[in-house]
């Protein structure tokens, strides 16, 4: 397997996750000395290895999903707690004005009317100030229903906001379970590969052949026009660069990273996980595949990859392989996403 160099990844606290899932696997390999005598047949030892990656990948999407939704559900509760703040200081000018107009009517209004216009030495006057009164109380009346209406408004954001709150921690107790997820499962395929004689292991290691005379020959590839141009030059740019699991640049990616990165080097933001990408455009034919084109793959739509043309794409495509170009057959297509 290729070594990985310490990244810090941009995202989600995901600088400090993808060390310390690098860290494991380290200390999983050193750890390890010759095949256990007990060792499955190596066949079944790489396929296992194989469908290890698969899953920690799945992982990998669902922690990016994860993480996206606590980045999302942090800024809602971030804005709802400053509309709170400035609709409890609505509230207290409104109650402060109440009692203002309430001190009012009770210094002028404290005799009866009948009696303060007898003893009253200006009756016009007395008129004057009469009117007022009606109208501060009229003032009064629907201040108070509008500071009603206000506080019941309030106290459902709060309601709201708490929900928020709560579902902000169920998301980070996901995120840490699909951490621990991806990271037991990179462990044992790393133990497994180092179970394997040198040869096997060297056999089986992809990484990148980015600098290698085996490239695809891309020289009759139409280039596109537009965007879809400079995302794959900068998908292109990163060959060579490590898979690092729940990144997204521009030192290491994971699959959906890599294609979120490339797009917005191109000014087009795609949604984070490769679910997500599936959809972020129109979705056409294998045959109909044009570069910069987004070809998903597997039912789950767990992994994503860019067509560059001549039957080839680019990807980052599992831990210890650097990015890199590969066979658009490479394994079952889902769906081919023009964005």
């Amino acid at each position: 397997m290729g070594s990985h160099r310490r990244l810090v990844p941009s995202g989600f606290d995901r600088g400090a996750v993808a060390l310390c899932v690098l860290s494991a696997a380290a200390v999983a390999v050193g750890a390890v000395g010759a095949a256990p005598a007990t060792a499955a047949p190596h066949a079944d030892t790489r396929a296992e290895v194989d469908r290890l990656y698969e899953e920690a990948e799945r992982a990998t999407e669902a922690f990016d999903q994860a993480a996206e939704r606590a980045d999302a559900l942090r800024g809602q509760v971030s804005l709802a707690q400053d509309h709170i703040a400035r609709q409890q200081g609505r509230i207290n000018a409104m109650r402060d004005e109440l009692g203002s107009l309430a001190g009012a009517q009770y210094r002028s209004g404290g005799l009866d009317p009948t009696v303060a216009l007898l003893f009253s030495s200006d009756p016009v006057d007395y008129l004057d100030k009469a009117a007022t009164l009606d109208r501060i109380g009229t003032q009064q009346a629907g201040r108070l229903r509008e500071l009603r209406s206000v506080m019941r408004l309030l106290a459902q954001e709060r309601a709201e906001t708490s929900g928020k709150l709560a579902a902000l921690e169920r998301t980070r107790r996901s995120v840490a379970a699909h951490k621990r997820s991806v990271e037991r499962k990179l462990a044992r395929a790393r133990l497994l590969l180092n179970s394997l004689p040198a040869a096997e292991r060297a056999a089986y290691d992809r990484a990148s052949r980015d600098g290698r005379s085996d490239l695809p020959d891309l020289a009759g590839v139409a280039t596109p026009s537009g965007r879809a141009a400079a995302a794959i030059a900068a998908a292109r740019s990163a060959l060579g660069r490590p898979y690092v699991w729940g990144a997204n640049g521009p030192h290491g990616f994971d699959c959906s990273g890599l294609m979120q990165w490339s797009y917005a080097r191109a000014g087009i933001q795609l949604p984070r996980t490769s679910q997500q990408q599936r959809y972020a455009g129109r979705q056409i034919p294998l045959s109909q595949a044009r570069p910069g084109d987004l070809v998903v793959y597997r039912s789950d739509a767990s992994h994503v990859a860019m067509y560059v043309g001549n039957g080839q794409v680019i990807h980052a495509p599992h831990p210890g392989a650097a990015v890199r170009y590969d066979p658009v057959g490479m394994m079952p297509i889902s769906s081919i996403t023009r964005v």
